[in-house]
């Protein structure tokens, strides 16, 4: 049995899940499998427009058993329920556009192109953001005609499920790492969609690459802000960018993890940084109003997050009620570190960011660069089209202009990082075309009645 405790009351049970059979869960997927693929992809979509319409009728009920769970404040559930079921409709009105098959029947011949389901695809999905990283692979793959079995964190396990039961074609499982290697490793499983830390990543790939399974991988980053010289922010301005590094406390793959300033502006920018941060930053409990950063999600997060936080750090924000109830860690900027401290090497994951001052843009972008994560970053300037210019040299799957984090997003824009930061990509079209397989049914124009034929050893024609 999974006990989950509130983060911000952690004497507070917020629900309790049973562990699930993998296996039988994977069998349930790969039966059901048979029908679902078989329907219309019209019929497959207007059942999903159905389950949106179902989560949206219990939105509100959801949002606050999702900030119970996670410690998330109640308005930014909401915003990421709402978002999610803005997803699985954006997918809906998208994929028979982009899912449909393709045909061309010229002097080259006929030749036919089809996009078909792998068959049982297993998400396994973090605590951080359960419910809208969840539907960013079931939506998807759902579509195109497969069924799924996810896997959520132990840690955030009661929202998700919830919303995945009224999906069709979908079997929960609950348990740890060990349900997570099972289900990957399991024969019926076609593909492995996951979204999580570095090292979990490197223990799926693993098993799916034993069985030859494709996966798509969505890790960590160490993602950096690089304010160019000529920055122009207002006061709104400079409160995104605060809360592009402490919107649930810290604990996002693509907040903005490292600030690079010029030195010739630190004083300027760190003045307004942190009378931005005391007007946005209110810690507290995710449901009181007008709370925007909760506890983080466990004691062993604490621990961690205070470990890297050196004395010099300067104090965020403002907080309201009883934080010694729950798993709280005070937001902080942390100046004047060395490039190998490691809350400049390592993602934090947590209420601490690092400020970072240089001199010439060349020696901020490499800067920038050294690491071996490559998730996000963004660049800040008055100037667009020199944001562009550097955002290109930036090692980044996916880089915001005078924005960062979930401000920057775009439905339609395909997210997911370079270098270790993972493979493959959500979101957009390459989003849906994660989850199909081209097949091919070809016939040569030598081939057609009345073609001239080709010699058995001869190559085909360009």
């Amino acid at each position: 049995m999974i006990v989950r405790e509130n983060p911000a009351r952690i004497r507070e049970v917020v629900g309790r899940v049973a562990e699930t059979d993998p296996g039988a869960a994977v069998r349930r997927a790969e039966a059901a499998g048979r029908e679902w693929s078989a329907r219309a992809p019209a019929d497959r979509i207007d059942a999903l427009r159905r389950s949106a319409a179902a989560v949206q009728a219990r939105a509100g009920e959801l949002a606050v058993l999702l900030a119970r769970e996670t410690g998330k404040p109640l308005a930014d559930c909401r915003g990421e329920l709402a978002f999610a079921l803005a997803h699985l409709r954006w997918v809906c009105d998208h994929a028979p556009r982009v899912l449909g098959e393709r045909l061309f029947d010229d002097e080259a011949g006929r030749l036919l192109i089809r996009r078909k389901p792998y068959g049982v695809v297993v998400c396994i999905t973090p605590w951080n953001a359960p419910v809208i990283l969840a539907m960013l692979k079931l939506a998807p793959a759902l579509a195109a005609g497969n069924t799924c079995v996810i896997k959520p964190s132990p840690l955030a396990p009661l929202a998700v499920s919830e919303v995945a039961a009224a999906l069709p074609g979908v079997e929960v499982v609950h348990g740890g790492a060990a349900a997570g290697q099972a289900l990957v490793g399991h024969p019926l499983v076609r593909k492995v969609a996951f979204t999580g830390g570095d090292a979990a990543g490197r223990q799926i790939a693993a098993a799916a690459g034993a069985m030859l399974t494709p996966t798509v991988l969505e890790l960590g980053g160490n993602d950096p802000a690089l304010l160019l010289p000529d920055f122009s922010l207002t006061g709104q301005d400079y409160e995104r960018l605060v809360m592009a590094s402490f919107a649930t406390s810290g604990q996002v793959c693509m907040a903005a993890k490292r600030l690079y300033v010029p030195r010739a502006r630190a004083g300027e920018f760190t003045a307004a940084y942190v009378a931005a941060a005391e007007r946005i930053l209110l810690v507290g409990d995710p449901l009181t109003p007008g709370v925007t950063m909760g506890p983080v999600i466990s004691a062993q997060a604490a621990e961690r997050i205070r470990a890297l936080v050196p004395g010099t750090a300067v104090p965020l924000g403002r907080s309201t009620g009883d934080l010694g109830a729950g798993y709280f860690v005070p937001p902080v900027l942390v100046p004047d570190l060395p490039d190998d401290a490691p809350l400049v090497t390592q993602e934090q994951f947590g209420p601490a960011v690092p400020l970072l001052l240089y001199d010439t843009v060349d020696e901020a972008v490499a800067r920038a660069n050294h690491s071996e994560l490559g998730l996000a970053a963004s660049v800040w300037s008055a100037d667009e089209d020199r944001a562009f210019a550097v955002a290109d040299r930036l090692e980044a799957g996916f880089v915001f202009v005078n924005t960062h984090n979930r401000t920057g997003m775009s439905l339609r824009a395909p997210f997911g990082g370079v270098k270790r930061s993972g493979h493959g990509r959500e979101y957009g079209e390459e989003g849906l075309l994660e989850y199909v397989q081209s097949t091919v049914v070809h016939a040569p124009a030598a081939f057609r009645p009345g073609g001239p034929g080709l010699a058995a050893t001869a190559y085909p024609l360009p």
